[in-house]
């Protein structure tokens, strides 16, 4: 190694350190460790719901078959992964327990990975929805479900292959692998890697963001000039009213969080914030808007796919016949 090589990674290790133990700080003197609570709570409810609903997806075999069902599964399982993560980073925070380094980017790349995955399925999702209902009788023939399965892993490669190389040439250029941080968060990690490349993380969420973002946005535009002919947006409560309704809502708290979460790479950079407010933004958003959507997500799928909710039901009747037949 260098000597200037050697100095720029000290002088980085330096920072880091400096800028956690300014942030345990913030968090002290706030008392914003508590947000652990709810987030738990959270999360551990919906921990519970979405293993309902993937065993309801994968017991019946109609409904493992189906695209739509396969990406909903798809996106209950990067959800499921991303509330581990980010609850044991919550907690190891709250409690004030250092984080090797190494440890810290990893979980950071897996959260990463899960987050951007989720994103990326709930707009294959639109876009299923979409060519259903625009080429409903070729749909089957260029969907099945070999296919998904292929596509799923794509999304799954194609969300972990950026931060896990971020991971890599981080570690390529630091010197103490032993090193430790009072505080883990995926926005000091991406916050320091942002100092050497700006274009490529902000490439990475911002424009990736608008690009789901406008795909999203046109299709349901293609949706809506196919079936207004067909009377079904007439009635203020229709179906489809509801149903676009909760799409909305729901993909509107999925992408807020990605869009709060550049804003906070942005202040990050700006000297004239103070870290009190880069403190709270990251731990509202952290423990609050990123929990929203995976919160509700199971509750909505599970009442809007009207063969899961069945499934659901012929698995509770099955469970109750066999807990009497064990009984008597």
């Amino acid at each position: 190694m260098s000597p200037s090589h050697f100095k720029d990674t000290m002088i980085s290790s330096f920072l880091i350190s400096n800028l956690t133990q300014d942030w345990v700080e913030s968090l002290r003197r706030w008392h914003l460790e508590l947000f652990f609570i709810p987030t738990t709570v959270v999360t551990l409810a919906t921990l519970l719901a979405n293993p309902v609903l993937l065993i309801c997806i994968f017991a019946s075999r109609a409904l493992r078959q189906e695209t739509r069902y396969l990406l909903v599964a798809n996106t209950l399982t990067a959800d499921m992964l991303f509330l581990i993560l980010n609850l044991a980073t919550v907690i190891c925070n709250a409690v004030k327990a250092e984080v090797p380094w190494l440890v810290c980017e990893l979980i950071t790349a897996v959260t990463v990975a899960a987050y951007c995955c989720a994103i990326l399925t709930v707009t294959l999702m639109v876009v299923d929805t979409y060519a259903a209902v625009r080429w409903p009788l070729r749909y089957h023939d260029f969907l099945p479900p070999a296919r998904t399965h292929c596509i799923l892993v794509g999304v799954w490669v194609l969300s972990a292959i950026y931060p896990f190389t971020l991971v890599i040439l981080m570690e390529v250029g630091r010197g103490d692998p032993h090193e430790t941080v009072a505080v883990c968060l995926a926005l000091i990690s991406l916050g320091f890697i942002q100092i050497e490349d700006m274009i490529g993380i902000h490439v990475y969420f911002f424009v990736a963001a608008i690009i789901c973002t406008l795909l999203i946005f046109y299709c349901y535009i293609r949706l809506y000039m196919v079936t207004r002919a067909h009377g079904i947006w007439q009635r203020r409560f229709s179906r489809a009213r509801v149903t676009l309704l909760a799409h909305g809502v729901l993909l509107l708290l999925y992408f807020a969080p990605g869009f709060v979460f550049t804003l906070e790479l942005f202040l990050f950079q700006d000297t004239d914030i103070s870290q009190d407010v880069r403190v709270w933004v990251s731990t509202v958003n952290m423990c609050v808007f990123m929990l929203l959507p995976r919160a509700f997500a199971p509750y909505l799928y599970g009442l809007r796919y009207r063969e899961i909710s069945d499934t659901l039901v012929q698995l509770l009747h099955w469970h109750r016949r066999l807990s009497q037949t064990t009984v008597s």
